[in-house]
């Protein structure tokens, strides 16, 4: 179950689209942005139905 969610960058303010898996459940990883290449920290949380996606920085 894949879907698509926009966000910025919380270092450089670039929009980008991040894609998610919600088959996984609630979860916690990291990405580099693809504009600046800093490590951005994604927190996905999901009861199957509805889904939530918090990125931030990684001293946040």
């Amino acid at each position: 179950m894949l879907e698509t969610q926009d966000y910025q960058c919380p270092y450089c303010g670039e929009p980008v689209e991040a894609v998610l898996d919600l088959s996984g459940g609630d979860q916690q990883y990291i990405e580099d942005c693809p504009v600046c290449c800093r490590p951005i920290i994604f927190s996905l949380s999901t009861d199957g139905v509805e889904w939530q996606l918090d990125a931030r920085a990684e001293n946040d």
